[in-house]
């Protein structure tokens, strides 16, 4: 029987232990620090890359390391593929004999930040494939593979910046708004079984996405404009995924969390 404090509530020191998970983008940036915390929690999880196998497999090797058995694994799919990420799925199921989570944090943006009227075709097109595509494509596998009975989880990340409308990000906004929309849906359709489905909107989080393209002039603003004085880091992230993927995050369901310091820009 597991622990339990005095109001009644698990404190069991491995709250993921025996489940698996699959953080898409789990290489780098939010994703990473999203691996490395799930593992940490006892999951065993499937970092998922597109094209850096270098930094994947580093991640699952550090991993591993701290482990008797395996941990972590590394596995290569574009996930605006429906042939590849069925692969995803069965390589995390021949190796770790199921799926209890997805976290789907790989999304790309327009460095550019171009305004709507000067945005090319074909980098709204690379946007919606990923962001909007992907997640679809990602969501609609793990529904139908998660194991039902309670449990599962399934995180999308989507981005403050649809609650700020901020100009210069109209492609990468409208990805994230119909994700949000998407996932309330998924929430309501996965009734009876036992898996539940939420966002995680984070603002501004000094990582290699969010740099590109930035003057040291763009960053200082938005750092100033939030009340705690300083850009996200990946590590504020990736606790807010590890409750919500908890057996202590059940009640929460068909949300989105905007999580940004209180920015609002």
């Amino acid at each position: 029987m597991a622990k339990t404090s005095p109001d009644g509530y698990p404190t069991q020191p491995f709250p993921l232990q025996g489940r698996v998970a699959i953080i898409t983008g789990g290489s780098r940036g939010i994703g990473k620090a999203i691996s490395l915390h799930l593992s940490s929690l006892g999951a065993k999880v499937v970092i998922n890359y597109t094209s850096n196998s270098t930094q994947a497999e580093q991640l699952a090797s550090q991993i591993n390391a701290n482990s008797s058995a395996q941990q972590a694994a590394a596995v290569k799919a574009d996930i605006s593929q429906p042939e590849q990420v069925k692969l995803l799925f069965d390589e995390a199921e021949s190796a770790f004999n199921g799926v209890h989570i997805l976290v789907n944090s790989a999304g790309v943006l327009d460095s550019k930040y171009p305004v709507i009227g000067e945005t090319t075709i074909e980098d709204f097109d690379n946007v919606i494939s990923v962001n909007v595509r992907g997640a679809f494509l990602v969501c609609k596998e793990a529904s139908n593979r998660i194991k039902h009975g309670g449990g599962g989880r399934i995180i999308c990340l989507s981005s403050s910046l649809v609650g700020a409308s901020r100009p210069g990000y109209g492609a990468y906004t409208a990805s994230k708004a119909a994700v949000e929309a998407m996932v309330k849906i998924l929430a309501k359709e996965l009734k009876g079984t036992g898996i539940t489905a939420n966002c995680v909107a984070p603002g501004p989080v000094a990582t290699e996405l969010f740099y590109a393209g930035k003057t040291e002039e763009m960053i200082k603003g938005m750092a100033d404009a939030c009340p705690l004085g300083r850009l996200g880091q990946p590590e504020d992230i990736a606790p807010l995924v590890g409750f919500l993927v908890s057996d202590a995050g059940e009640w929460i369901n068909g949300q989105i969390i905007r999580a940004n310091g209180g920015s609002v820009i």
